[in-house]
């Protein structure tokens, strides 16, 4: 992610392409997120604009989403850690963030016209909690509502989430800005938006726009209060006041180098080793012979599609016109960033003989592999704006080609350039599997530096993997396939049971759990405590007992209230050991992560509050 550049700056030279935000995600680091916030607060404003449409914190309840990449998680609370650290690193530049996209905007299946519907107290619990909390640690100066409707009212005009709730229960100072393209009627401004966006696109979807001729010609038939109006430009200037968009000087310099080792450091934490049978790492000293067979690697390493693609400095390394149904069918490219894992991997394996393949052809592919003493296979998919996956598989083949290869070298590698699961139906023949995510600009160092041992792998997954789809609270996405402007109803029938949540209530046990992540050294726990109160505190220590320095990322779940399974994460840390150090972890569990969400009527008047619960089981994860 980073500032983009869909071809309206034609002197813009690029910007840094940091990884993607569920690679961020995979890192379990706030401050990593921070220092990326700060990089993009910085080449913000020396390109002189001062508000940014970052912060997206939507959760993977859907695990085909094809914008799950854009966002950091199913989890509310590591969603609301990573993106309001995120929003601080912006807005410490004097740079407006917003979070977005408030709320649901959770498939992109016909998404404008995507009824999404939830129980409301499960939103609460879930979606929406990750908003009250991110809010709260950052006070971001916007946010931006989603194109969806929620339980049949859109997010843009959704008079319960934008005033009701945002504005006065939260007590939220900032403004509401649309999504480009979703406001189709003046009246959401007496609903709580404060701030019509890309009216040019609202023309295309909806033939007209809202807060121009239509919300003048309101005010001056007395329609459209003139209060309204001032709290608009309030809200507004407010936020402009309070982040210091007025207190602007000199342009910032920018040192683009710098800002490569953060997108590199991005990178290395949040790579998710899934599977090492004893091949990894490679040794740099042997003089192996190795295959490296597809996925465009001796070009560069794959990024996400649609709004968030980042012209990295000197143009990408090679752009793909997939194509598609839809407004966004022309944006749908495969973009590749220029951090060849092919040429990074010759750096740091001088003695080794690498040869490439592009995986044309299975039987030319296995050629190779059948030559060669290990091979690494690179699958890839696009995947971005305006389009859910149909399943899980790796597109052009190359669930094929990975088959093939491994059934002809069994010393074989995958390495994954996705934005979510992937079915993976070869993973029980293959000896290592590195999930990569979009890996942004320095993608290809960080990958050869997991697989050659210079970096130990620490990322951990935010989402889950399932088996399959059968498993996910539904087999298919509704609607999916119809022509674009199909009315499209989905049912978040999970509630607040989102990703890990479900599996655990359902008993089911998914290829690779949320928190999961292999790492060459290893660590061990004891000393456990749990001291109660208002909330829950638990401590204990980790050691590294292997012989080399790594990190880990322990994590602290609900397990159990009353009996009855209930998941949730309480909290984590990532922390560095060296070989025999050890460190005293401490973690304090936000309270409303401990508590269901309860509505009741007294006297006639709607009481919200949250109903803690007489008992709970924790559980301590580790890797």
């Amino acid at each position: 992610m980073g500032i983009t550049n869909p071809g309206y700056r034609p002197d813009d030279k690029g910007a840094t392409a940091l990884p993607s935000s569920i690679l961020a995600g995979a890192s379990f680091n706030p401050q990593l997120i921070y220092e990326g916030g700060v990089l993009i607060g910085q080449e913000a404003r020396a390109r002189g604009f001062n508000v940014m449409l970052a912060g997206g914190i939507n959760l993977a309840r859907d695990v085909r989403n094809g914008r799950n990449y854009e966002y950091y998680s199913e989890d509310p609370w590591l969603t609301a850690e990573l993106g309001a650290s995120a929003v601080n690193g912006i807005q410490s530049q004097q740079v407006i963030s917003t979070l977005k996209h408030y709320s649901l905007n959770n498939n992109e299946t016909n998404r404008h016209w995507l009824n999404a519907i939830v129980d409301p107290a499960a939103h609460r619990e879930s979606d929406l909690l990750a908003f009250e909390i991110a809010i709260e640690k950052s006070q971001p100066g916007s946010i931006m509502s989603g194109y969806n409707k929620i339980n049949g009212e859109y997010a843009s005009g959704n008079d319960y989430l934008l005033n009701d709730l945002l504005k006065k229960t939260w007590n939220y100072k900032g403004w509401v800005m649309s999504d480009w393209g979703a406001v189709p009627d003046w009246r959401y401004a007496l609903k709580g938006l404060d701030q019509e966006s890309g009216i040019q696109l609202d023309v295309q979807q909806w033939g007209a726009e809202a807060f121009t001729d239509s919300l003048r010609n309101a005010y001056q038939q007395n329609q459209f209060p003139k209060k309204r109006l001032s709290d608009m430009v309030t809200r507004i200037l407010r936020s402009m006041y309070a982040v210091g968009v007025d207190q602007w000087k000199e342009t910032p310099s920018i040192d683009m180098q710098k800002h490569n080792e953060i997108a590199l450091e991005t990178a290395r934490q949040g790579m998710v080793l899934l599977k090492n049978e004893n091949i990894l790492p490679l040794s740099t000293t042997e003089p192996f012979k190795i295959a490296v067979i597809g996925g465009f690697a001796h070009k560069g390493v794959a990024c996400g599609t649609g709004s968030g693609a980042v012209l990295p400095v000197g143009g990408f390394a090679g752009t793909i016109s997939i194509g598609g149904t839809g407004i966004m069918g022309n944006a749908r490219n495969l973009y590749l960033l220029p951090s060849s894992p092919l040429e990074e991997l010759k750096k740091l394996l001088p003695n080794a003989i690498i040869e490439f393949d592009p995986g044309y052809t299975v039987a030319e592919a296995k050629l190779l592999a059948k030559r060669s003493d290990i091979v690494i296979v690179f699958g890839i998919r696009v995947e971005g704006e305006g389009f859910d996956l149909a399943d899980l598989s790796l597109p052009w083949g190359q669930d094929q080609l990975i088959d093939g290869i491994a059934e002809t070298n069994p010393n074989t590698i995958v390495v994954l350039e996705t934005g979510t699961a992937s079915s993976m139906p070869w993973r029980n023949k293959v000896k290592a599997i590195l999930q990569a995510w979009f890996p942004g600009q320095a993608g290809g160092t960080a990958i050869a530096e997991i697989l050659t041992g210079k970096t130990n792998p620490s990322g951990r997954l935010p989402i889950t993997f399932p088996l399959n789809l059968e498993q996910t609270p539904r087999l298919e996405i509704n609607q999916q396939g119809t022509p674009w402007g199909t009315p499209t109803t989905i049912v978040y029938n999970e509630g607040s049971e989102v990703g890990y949540r479900w599996y655990a209530n359902k008993g089911l046990q998914p290829m690779f759990a949320f928190g999961y992540g292999l790492s060459y050294t290893e660590f061990s726990y004891e000393n456990f405590e749990i001291k109660g109160g208002k909330t829950i505190t638990a401590s204990f220590k980790v050691t590294n007992t292997g012989k080399i320095t790594g990190a880990d990322v322990p994590q602290i779940y609900l397990t159990n209230v009353d009996g009855k399974t209930k998941t949730r994460l309480l909290g984590f840390e990532r922390i560095e050991l060296a070989p025999g150090e050890s460190k005293t972890v401490t973690i304090t569990a936000e309270p409303r992560l401990l508590a269901d969400f309860n509505w009741e009527n007294n006297n006639g008047k709607s009481k919200k509050e949250l109903i803690k619960s007489n008992w709970v089981n924790l559980q301590l994860i580790f890797s």
